[in-house]
């Protein structure tokens, strides 16, 4: 016997977790006896422990998947928290978020009922998703080498939905080969993700010009995210160092308390940046900022992309010529 919570932000991921973990719980099993799914609108929970409930016929035990459990409110989970304070031990209980947030007191009986809970939520963060993604190429059975690897992770961005296709695609194109290489897996690759906000921060601050602009496509593209979307990121950015003027913050804890922000991380990563640029280049990144959102909406006639490539590089430009990084020349950012 066992029960399970799977919640997740991403519904190909949460889709992918629940399929491998049925699979387990299957194991040599006949799934036609064992598994008993319960999806969409219409079902309630009665009907869910009522399966649960049901001893197994011809087989050990049984699986009841019920997805979707976030559509459930407080008041309608009184029979599944009666179940489950006292589960048929024949019964694997699997319990799928979806449809809002799971209630409270029902992931409360499910942890009191000694369940696993689990997300299949994955950070974007550089170190975070390399280690989800090497752990998705292991359950495919796949062996990448470590050039492919770093490839395969800067590709996928923040389009995490997409990886188990991919690593299926590579699995059936490079079938027991002992380690797929980078040229190899290169040809499979298609549109690159759009990336988190913090890389196209970064790479500003830094002052790489390229590096800047190549996000920014990312964002715009494989992100799908709209110019003024990423204008108003920019924005905010150069609005909390512009709230450190004269808090006299000097280190990461005072500018999250002059900043009203939670985490000392991120608060210090805004100090620095402040920092590099000065009082005078937060205002002249303001003033581009400004500029550029009336040539979004007509001032000047150039295309969306345009006037945010020149804003990108520019902004860039701000970082003092020491600490510039990568290479700055190329584009005309005027």
């Amino acid at each position: 016997m066992s029960i399970h919570l799977l919640t997740g932000d991403d519904e190909s991921n949460l889709r992918s977790a629940v399929t491998e973990l049925v699979h387990e719980l299957v194991g040599d099993g006949d799934r036609s006896l064992m598994v008993d799914e319960f999806d969409g609108t219409e079902y309630g929970l009665r009907e869910v422990v009522d399966a649960a409930q049901t001893p197994p016929f011809l087989t050990e035990s049984r699986v009841v998947v019920a997805r979707g459990i976030g559509r459930f409110v407080a008041a309608d989970i009184d029979d599944m928290k009666a179940y489950l304070a006292d589960p048929l031990p024949t019964t694997h209980l699997v319990l799928v978020g979806g449809g809002g947030a799971v209630t409270k007191p029902l992931v409360d009986a499910v942890k009191a009922a000694g369940g696993v809970t689990r997300s299949t939520s994955v950070s974007t963060r550089g170190r975070d998703l390399e280690t989800w993604v090497r752990s998705r190429v292991e359950v495919k059975g796949l062996h990448l080498d470590q050039q492919a690897l770093s490839r395969l992770v800067d590709w996928l961005g923040e389009n995490t939905s997409v990886l188990d296709g991919l690593l299926d695609t590579v699995a059936a194109a490079h079938s027991g080969r002992a380690k797929v290489t980078l040229s190899e897996l290169e040809p499979l690759l298609g549109e690159e993700g759009g990336v988190p906000p913090w890389d196209l921060t970064d790479a500003i601050d830094s002052g790489d010009v390229a590096r800047s602009i190549t996000l920014l496509h990312r964002m715009m593209h494989g992100g799908g995210r709209h110019p003024l979307q990423v204008m108003a990121l920019l924005h905010g950015h150069y609005a909390k160092m512009a709230r450190l003027d004269g808090s006299g913050a000097q280190d990461p804890e005072s500018a999250a308390a002059a900043l009203g922000a939670k985490s000392s991380f991120a608060a210090g990563k805004t100090l620095k940046s402040y920092q590099r640029l000065g009082v005078d280049g937060v205002r002249r990144a303001i003033g581009l900022l400004a500029t550029a959102d009336l040539d979004l909406r007509g001032e000047t006639g150039l295309e969306e992309e345009t006037v945010m490539e020149i804003l990108v590089a520019r902004l860039a430009r701000l970082a003092p010529p020491g600490r510039r990084s990568g290479n700055t020349r190329g584009r005309r950012a005027g």
